[in-house]
């Protein structure tokens, strides 16, 4: 990519050609001024936006993410507009690009995302006039960078040329948005959902393709699957300069559609805000203002309930409510799967709703018979708040003033907030959208076989069959059917909250959040070690026996801690685990064969206990974990959670067996080889050494990846992506961040591998926020895109 390509040319005037919605919106005279933005890109290519408007701004967003990732944002479109068979192939009727085009064709055909915008605006009036105006802004200017640059023309391969990049419209957007904000909910169970057909005459329907909803009810909470973060917010008993900091570290897949996009942006006198995005969303959803700063972790609440419905004698498709049948709607909906000549072959699907939500289908669970079906409702398919939200929370000042926001907006769709304010408080709240499920709901209406369910995972199966069942309404809620603020966790503290995607009952173990309803997590439960060990390295430094210097954090401490790679299983149980492998020095795998394990005990008594590039032995040890061989000879105490359990079961003839099974995977791999020579990450034709590992293993800094055999772990799947450590004072925020797969998914761009790489060294790029700090970058550029009518 070329200069002139990435920064383009000042003054430019371009056609305007904007698809947009069928009814002119609010600010539409947008359209005649044309739109305009200042883009500042500094080091490693993060654009500080400045512009006069929302609309302006979101202009400036939609080019310069066209600029870094239109591929990305492109095959969005292409996936919620249900049309990834037709370009990206299908080995047949039940593929998963059929199965994901299905379920958006109907969400189309429904109208799902238009009913949300059409003037049926819920209580706190969202989509805002400012919110509509980015997405507009957002759509031209993304159109505006594919029309002037030419698909034809584009330097990204992935999509240089390809038929399915085309001009978005701004209902392209609210798709996209609308399949974010159901992840956690009906996308979960997408699969059950396509599935779902009625019983035959002779029985039961035949369900082959509901694998993702059978995951989801074996979830032992309600984090969407593959995502996850830890986040800290200090007050000031717990930093150096006695303000608040914050660290974001979420965990998001490294490739793909979720990928993180940072950005600064600035109306000014209305919002400055400089963080990270989903690339595809126009608004910062991780990050801080000049006095304010939160992170997101993905919450255990559940996002969706079940309905037991009991079915009409001789008509599996019609049940009883209240003792009166009311008929199951039904939709067939068509997709165009590639054919074995070259051409094209419908698939048809027909869907089964009810006035809850659709049938859903989970075979052996959850299956539709002549007498009983399922039907969910996910109270995310109508949560139209969260850009709404997100501006909001960029303009707080204090962590007090974004509670006002949660409480009023209610709409963060599956993530806890964590914040810290420049005066010195904290926040945690799970104030997330979680159905409305109370104590005494669930007692009342979820029928004694699935009590079980609910306590053990927080999934409610209520009773369909009775109105009284239904989830109502509390008082203080932005909408029916949801949790109202007084029904959900919240924590202020002065020295510190934490959440590394375990419930909120231990935000802090010094003031546990208790005694809220089961579906949106649960108390006095074993942590993760991931948890374990954040909670141990936040108390380790204010004690100051870490072994770094002084008490307190600071942005150098957090970011040595996030970063130090401890392996909390194996700080736990690894001298156990050697000495039972020194005793007995062979084992017996799971499939019978004996394994010499004295390589084995070798490596892992020599190994450092951590999970950086030099670290030798620490892919063995996850193995082992990974091959069930944590196990724990004490048993967890509620009175001291962060600390139990903590001793290797020795007893146990499983842990010899899983240390076998992990030489066994590790074969053609030495078992002592440095983490940094297998674990990598491919830029061009470069290979990143990369440090962290699985939370499995009570690693804090999360990195998963697939083993290929003999070789090791070549390409990062999933972990830690955004990273901020940031200090808020009286001059301002200062402090530390990095993107870990860098800023652009084209291999032709300069920042398509300069984080990673950063990253590998654990380094930073420091936060850019006042103007002093963005003039004083070296590499810092400034261009301006506008476009606008010819007169």
């Amino acid at each position: 990519m070329t200069a002139a390509q990435r920064l383009g040319a000042a003054g430019v005037v371009l056609g305007l050609v904007v698809a947009g919605l069928s009814t002119p919106p609010a600010g539409a005279h947008q359209r005649d001024h044309g739109y305009s933005a200042e883009i500042r890109r500094a080091s490693y290519g993060v654009p500080h936006i400045t512009a006069t408007s929302y609309a302006n701004l979101g202009f400036g967003v939609g080019y310069v993410q066209a600029e870094d990732n239109l591929c990305v944002i492109a095959e969005k479109v292409v996936t919620v507009n249900g049309e990834r068979s037709r370009y990206f192939g299908a080995t047949g009727p039940t593929d998963a690009n059929v199965r994901s085009d299905l379920f958006f064709r109907k969400a189309i055909d429904d109208r799902a995302v238009e009913g949300l915008l059409d003037g049926r605006r819920d209580g706190v009036h969202s989509p805002s006039d400012d919110v509509r105006d980015q997405i507009r802004g957002f759509v031209a200017g993304y159109n505006s960078y594919l029309r002037r640059t030419g698909a034809a023309k584009l330097t990204d391969p992935a999509c240089r040329a390809k038929p399915w990049v085309r001009p978005i419209t701004e209902l392209d957007i609210w798709r996209t948005t609308w399949a974010s904000m159901v992840r956690a909910g009906s996308r979960a169970v997408l699969d059950g959902i396509v599935a779902a057909a009625p019983p035959t005459a002779t029985g039961p329907a035949a369900v082959q393709d509901a694998p993702g909803a059978a995951a989801v009810l074996a979830a032992s909470d309600g984090a969407p699957a593959g995502v996850g973060s830890n986040a800290y917010g200090l007050g000031d008993a717990a930093t150096a300069n006695r303000g608040g900091m914050v660290l974001a570290n979420p965990h998001f897949p490294w490739d793909g559609a979720e990928r993180f996009y940072r950005m600064h942006l600035k109306v000014p006198g209305r919002y400055d805000v400089e963080g990270a995005a989903l690339i595809g969303d126009p608004i910062v959803e991780i990050g801080h203002n000049r006095t304010l700063a939160w992170s997101h972790t993905v919450s255990t609440a559940r996002r969706f309930v079940w309905h037991r419905l009991a079915l009409v004698p001789g008509d599996p498709t019609s049940y009883y409510l209240d003792g009166k049948p009311r008929k199951m709607t039904t939709r067939t909906v068509t997709v165009q799967v590639p054919g074995p000549n070259g051409g094209t072959v419908p698939v048809s699907r027909t869907f089964h709703d009810t006035h809850f939500g659709p049938v859903v289908v989970v075979p052996g669970t959850f299956d539709w018979t002549a007498g009983t079906a399922y039907a969910i409702t996910d109270i995310n398919a109508t949560n139209n708040r969260a850009f709404d939200g997100w501006l909001q929370m960029g303009r707080a000042k204090t962590v007090r003033d974004l509670k006002r926001v949660l409480d009023r907006y209610q709409f963060l769709p599956w993530v806890n907030v964590i914040a810290a304010d420049a005066r010195g408080e904290a926040l945690y709240a799970d104030h997330s959208v979680v159905p409305r499920v109370t104590d005494a709901l669930a007692a009342a209406c979820i029928p004694a076989p699935f009590q079980p369910l609910y306590a053990s995972s927080g999934q409610a199966v209520l009773d369909g069959s009775r109105s009284a069942c239904a989830l109502g309404a509390d008082p203080d809620a932005a909408v029916p059917g949801i949790l109202g603020p007084a029904n959900l966790p919240v924590r202020f503290r002065t020295d510190y909250v934490t959440n590394s995607n375990d419930s909120y009952w231990l935000a802090n173990p010094q003031a546990p959040l208790e005694g809220y309803a089961r579906i949106i997590g649960d108390e006095r439960t074993p942590r993760s070690l991931r948890t374990r060990l954040g909670l141990d390295q936040v108390q380790q430094r204010l004690a100051g026996t870490d072994g770094l210097p002084g008490r307190g954090f600071t942005a150098d401490r957090l970011w040595r801690t996030v970063f130090g790679n401890r392996v909390y299983g194996g700080e736990l149980v690894r001298d156990d685990l050697v000495a039972l492998c020194t005793a007995q020095p062979t084992g017996t795998a799971s499939n019978g064969a004996t394994v010499d394990l004295r390589a084995a005990c070798t490596a892992l008594a020599r190994w450092d206990l951590h999970a950086d590039l030099n670290s030798r032995g620490a892919h063995l040890f996850t193995e082992f974990v990974l091959a069930n061989g944590l196990r724990f000879a004490d048993t967890f105490a509620a009175s001291d959670p962060v600390r139990t359990p903590r001793r290797l079961d020795t007893t146990n003839p499983g842990v010899r067996t899983a240390l076998a099974d992990a030489v066994q995977r590790l074969a053609g791999i030495p078992l002592d080889a440095r983490l940094g020579d297998i674990q990598t990450e491919p830029r061009g034709d470069r290979r990143i050494p990369i440090h962290g590992g699985r939370a499995e293993a009570g690693i804090f800094n999360m990195i998963i990846n697939n083993r290929v055999p003999g070789v090791g772990y070549p390409k990062v799947v999933h972990g830690s992506s955004f990273v901020m450590a940031v200090e808020l004072g009286p001059h301002g925020p200062s402090g530390r961040q990095i993107l870990t797969y860098s800023q652009s998914t084209n291999p032709n761009s300069p920042w398509y591998g300069d984080q990673t790489a950063l990253y590998s060294g654990k380094g930073w790029d420091t936060i850019k926020y006042t103007e002093a700090q963005i003039k004083a970058d070296p590499n810092l550029r400034t261009y301006r895109v506008s476009e606008g009518r010819h007169h």
